[in-house]
C-alpha cells in the first residue's frame, strides 16, 4: 500500500468516526500527493478558517508517520479551499514585500502554522532585498516578520 492509499484510508476512517460522508480523491501537485475531498459537509470539514482543514491535515501526517516514516507530507484540502486559499495567501505574501521594501518598514504577518510558514519563506526565496524571520521556540502557531535587507557591504 502506497503512503497516499495509507492516509486516504486513515482521512476516511476519521471522516466516518465525525459521521462525515464524503469521497476522497487523490491528486499528484507538485508538492506531493493531496487528498481532495468532496462532500456536501465540506463547510463542516474545513472549518472557520480552514482550521479543521488544517487538523485533518496534521493528524493524517501524524498518523501515516506512525504506519511509514519515511512518507513524504500528505496535504489534504476540501473542495480545493487550500488551494485557493494558498492562492490568495501568495499574492498576499508578494504584495507585503513589495511595501516592505518600498518603504523599509519590517511586517509582522498573522500567526502561521507550520506549512504556511514554509509556504511564506518558499515564496519570498525569490524576493530581492527582502528577508524572513520566524521566532524560536516549538509553539505551534508562530509570526513571521518580514523586512527589508540591509544593503550588503563588500570591501
Amino acid at each position: 500500500m502506497t503512503p497516499a492509499e495509507s492516509a486516504t484510508k486513515i482521512l476516511d476512517t476519521m471522516l466516518g468516526h465525525l459521521g462525515l460522508a464524503a469521497t476522497i480523491e487523490v491528486q499528484e501537485t507538485d508538492d506531493g500527493p493531496c487528498l481532495q475531498i468532496h462532500s456536501t459537509d465540506s463547510q463542516t470539514i474545513i472549518g472557520r478558517d480552514g482550521d479543521r482543514l488544517d487538523d485533518l491535515q496534521y493528524l493524517v501526517n501524524r498518523i501515516l508517520r506512525r504506519q511509514i516514516p519515511q512518507a513524504d507530507r500528505i496535504k489534504v484540502d476540501c473542495e480545493h479551499f487550500r488551494t485557493m486559499r494558498e492562492d490568495q495567501m501568495a499574492q498576499e505574501i508578494k504584495e507585503i514585500a513589495s511595501r516592505v521594501r518600498a518603504t523599509g518598514s519590517s511586517h509582522e504577518l498573522r500567526p502561521l502554522n507550520a506549512y504556511y510558514r514554509r509556504m511564506v519563506h518558499h515564496i519570498l526565496v525569490g524576493e530581492e532585498g527582502i528577508e524572513a524571520h520566524s521566532p524560536a521556540g516549538d509553539d505551534r502557531l508562530k509570526r513571521i516578520t518580514i523586512s527589508a535587507k540591509p544593503p550588503s557591504t563588500t570591501a
